[in-house]
């Protein structure tokens, strides 16, 4: 026996001989932060879920039988190579789809254990409390002010000043008010790529929604940019339910509580994020995060 093995204590050793090697700490070698007291509630509800959900886009199949819980209070990611159908499951918490000419949907799609397809679901409201933030800066071209005003406006806030206290705390929670306290009522459209992106948030935030969807919200950003957007995701998860679609997989393992990866319209896997990029319980997962394909 070699040096080396006799060092290994028994147990060391038994589990050298029956297990093999033992596996990285991470499959991307990313050191995960845990904070154990992040100011969020411990007591986490299903807030969104899926049963069953199947989606067609005419003839051709984009989602097939996912179902699925995503809880309040946590960030969840949805992973997977182009085409694999995570935007699209993402736009039915909020019937996005519904927009695109000869979808069909069987199976349900749920928030709060309602089903967000039933005949007496307003669809307005449903958009106001679960909001989307898109791939490319969207701001519209008016003012800052404007830009975060919008929803309040839409839903009947008239008074001035409950407008400006509206929009200020919305530009707070996206961590925007500071860096453009001063230029509130000057184009949005000159502000930066990051800071769009961000005033953009801070848009959906103004209607006080309790879901935030986020469709690979970092993906036309720089780094710092980024890393803003990330540290604003897991302050904004202290108070509502958060889900990303993201190419990066290092972003979702930095940001995430759990994550689910999606393969041609299937759900493979889904689970906490620790186990999802550690200890993959099926090999596609693995060969998707390691590299071997996607």
């Amino acid at each position: 026996m070699s040096d080396s093995i006799e060092m290994m204590s028994e147990e060391e050793q038994v589990g050298s001989r029956v297990n093999g090697p033992a596996r990285p700490e991470t499959l991307l070698n990313i050191e995960r932060v845990r904070v154990p007291d992040d100011g969020r509630p411990i007591d986490r509800p299903v807030k969104l879920a899926s049963k069953h959900l199947s989606l067609w886009y005419g003839p051709k199949q984009a989602l097939s039988d996912v179902s699925l819980e995503i809880r309040n209070y946590e960030i969840t990611a949805l992973i997977g190579p182009s085409g694999c159908g995570k935007s699209t499951f993402l736009r039915a918490f909020n019937r996005m789809n519904d927009l695109i000419p000869n979808v069909r949907i069987t199976g349900q799609v749920l928030l709060d254990g309602e089903d967000v397809y039933g005949r007496r679901v307003d669809v307005v409201e449903l958009r106001r409390r679960v909001g989307m933030v898109f791939q490319k800066p969207n701001p519209f071209p008016k003012s800052v002010f404007e830009n975060v005003a919008y929803a309040p406006r839409l839903s009947g806030v008239k008074n001035m000043g409950r407008l400006t206290e509206i929009v200020e705390k919305a530009l707070e929670r996206a961590a925007l008010f500071e860096e453009v306290k001063d230029v509130l009522h000057k184009s949005a459209l000159a502000l930066s790529g990051g800071q769009q992106q961000r005033l953009c948030i801070a848009r959906a935030l103004a209607a006080e929604p309790e879901v935030l969807l986020m469709d690979e919200p970092c993906s036309a950003l720089d780094p710092i940019s980024t890393l803003r957007i990330e540290e604003l995701m897991r302050e904004l998860a202290k108070s509502i339910c958060i889900v990303i679609v993201t190419h990066n997989m290092q972003q979702a393992a930095r940001v995430s509580d759990r994550t689910g990866f999606f393969l041609l319209g299937e759900l493979i896997e889904f689970g906490s994020t620790d186990d999802i990029f550690t200890r993959p319980a099926d090999s596609r997962t693995e060969d998707y995060i390691t590299g071997r394909f996607g």
